[in-house]
């Protein structure tokens, strides 16, 4: 990896690049990994070295990167309609997207919401909430609940309802803390739930809306839990009227098997957060679904009474034309099914991993170490091996594009357990 040509954009990088989560001064012991192309589940480096993308670069790129299809729809669409602003102004990418996911929830969901980001959702989430209480007059329901160890993006509205130290302790003075709550992954169910009621028969009259990432809370390590607790959640904020908001940034779009991981608990959320895999990882989209009595709450005469938000790029042409692509891919190929195929492949290649977890094409299992070098020290030995993956702490786990190949399944399997070994050995 040590070629002129590499060496010379991680020195320029380094220079002039602020990298996101990221302690800059690693970098003098941990060279950046330059990335000239991606293929497939592959990404290439300037000197023609190769990385299975493991980790669908941060969840995102679900069917690989320089997809033939979603390629040839934005190439369509460039020609047609980049970008045109979505106040005042439509466009067919976004209607048609906003109908299909519509139509994905049953037309539970019937309004659609676009902005840029995962944390942009969240933030939109969390106002309507507030905003439609706010509308019927209950100005007093302006507090929130998480789950512990929850995770909903970095900005400030959404670090209010994160509960990873590392990322708020540093901005906590400017911080609207949520009520947070026992995660079923971390006590059960029955316990989390209880505290939930608590909660409620506390504070009902002041509480606007329970966030939740369904099935798997993605950076408190992958933690998992059953779906009837959705189901039972559901229940609970129905009975105390307050609302119920899906962050299924990360675990929509068919990661835990099913493309809405509430479609597993048989429920709809009020609120519905989509982003990373939506555009298949081509273009910064996030969205917002949501169901027609919210809509109705700020349907009025009275400006003020109307959603005040918004982004420069809503609902861009592009953005959603990819999104449309990807939808298209699911169709067409059957993905969810064929996604269970690979992932009964998968896990029975990793059978060697200890604890092993897994909800859909999420794969996760802890290392017994206290080493706090592990990780960076995995991520080293794994590019050594051909893979870009990323562990959070000890835990080590896997989120590929859906389409790897059988072979290349196997691959991963085995060059995973030669990185793992390889660490471990490091400190023997």
């Amino acid at each position: 990896m040590n070629t002129e040509a590499n060496q010379d954009w991680v020195a320029r990088s380094l220079a002039a690049v602020w990298h996101p989560c990221t302690q800059m001064k690693h970098h003098e012991r941990m060279p950046l990994v330059p990335i000239a192309r991606g293929k497939g589940a592959w990404l290439f480096d300037p000197a023609g070295n190769r990385y299975l993308d493991a980790i669908s670069s941060w969840w995102v790129n679900l069917f690989g990167h320089a997809n033939a299809d979603i390629n040839q729809a934005l190439k369509d669409q460039l020609d047609t309609l980049e970008h045109a602003m979505l106040a005042g102004c439509t466009h067919a990418p976004a209607v048609e997207l906003a109908e299909r996911l519509s139509a994905l929830t049953q037309r539970t969901l019937g309004h659609a919401f676009f902005a840029s980001d995962g944390a942009s959702a969240v933030e939109i989430a969390l106002k309507m909430s507030f905003h439609f209480w706010r509308n019927h007059g209950r100005t007093e329901k302006r507090e929130f609940v998480c789950l512990a160890n929850s995770y909903h993006g970095e900005t400030i509205g959404a670090l209010g309802v994160t509960d990873v130290a590392i990322f708020k302790d540093a901005y906590d003075p400017l911080i609207r803390h949520a009520h947070v709550v026992a995660s079923p992954a971390s006590v059960g169910e029955d316990e989390a739930l209880a505290a939930m009621r608590t909660l409620f028969e506390q504070r009902a009259a002041q509480l606007s809306a329970v966030i939740v990432e369904p099935l798997v809370q993605c950076a408190a390590g992958m933690a998992m839990y059953d779906a009837s607790y959705l189901t039972r959640l559901r229940a609970l904020c129905d009975e105390f009227d307050i609302h119920l908001i899906a962050d299924e940034i990360a675990v929509g779009c068919g990661r835990t098997g099913t493309f809405f991981a509430c479609e597993q608990a048989g429920i709809w959320p009020d609120f519905l957060c989509l982003s990373k895999g939506i555009s298949g990882g081509y273009l910064p989209l996030s969205i917002v679904l949501t169901r027609d009595a919210i809509y109705q709450a700020f349907y009025d005469d009275d400006f003020t009474r109307g959603f005040l938000h918004s982004h420069s790029y809503t609902g861009n042409p592009l953005a959603c034309r990819a999104a449309l692509a990807t939808l298209d891919l699911f169709e067409r190929d059957n993905v969810l099914a064929e996604n269970r195929r690979k992932s009964a492949l998968l896990r029975e290649a990793f059978a060697w991993a200890k604890n092993l977890r897994q909800r859909g094409t999420i794969f996760a299992f802890d290392v017994d170490t206290q080493d706090p070098t592990f990780s960076r020290r995995f991520f080293a030995n794994a590019l050594k091996r051909e893979l870009l993956m990323r562990p959070i702490g000890k835990t080590v786990y896997l989120m590929p594009p859906y389409t790897l190949s059988d072979d290349e399944l196997v691959l991963l399997a085995q060059r995973t357990r030669d990185t793992l070994d390889a660490t471990l050995a490091e400190t023997a």
